[in-house]
């Protein structure tokens, strides 16, 4: 059963899922998507998309593979049109996913990345690690 909540990965989270398919930031994965709505912008679809196509990753996964990857995710995704700007990560990389979760007015935030974690919470919006997210669901 899902509901209205919406959730964003950020990029390592994504990419773990992929490249590690019994791990941590995989079930994190799936649970989003069961749970609620995984929410994306442009800007960080391109930023998975360069990241996937990097040919470092070929020996765990082809790139195919991870394309194939990438165009699943982008189907079952909800596209969201940023219309905030934010300013508050130390890490000024990472205001594009902040922006997207205020835009998307998501519920939480799925990060190993401590610039963001550091944030927790951010406007209402939970900013927690995969592990974290997993055990909030119960498992």
């Amino acid at each position: 059963m899902t509901n209205n909540l919406g959730y964003f990965l950020d990029t390592s989270v994504i990419v773990s899922a992929i490249l590690l398919p019994r791990s941590v930031p995989r079930q994190a994965f799936d649970l989003a998507f069961i749970q609620g709505k995984v929410l994306v912008s442009e800007t960080t679809l391109n930023e998975l998309d360069t990241v996937l196509r990097r040919p470092r990753f070929d020996r765990y996964v082809s790139q195919e593979k991870r394309l194939q990857f990438l165009a699943k995710f982008v189907q079952d995704s909800m596209l969201i049109e940023v219309n905030e700007i934010v300013s508050d990560c130390r890490d000024s990389k990472d205001n594009k996913f902040l922006e997207l979760a205020v835009s998307g007015e998501a519920s939480c935030i799925i990060s190993g990345d401590n610039d963001l974690l550091s944030l927790h919470p951010f406007r209402d919006i939970s900013i927690i690690t995969p592990q974290a997210f997993v055990h909030s669901m119960g498992i």
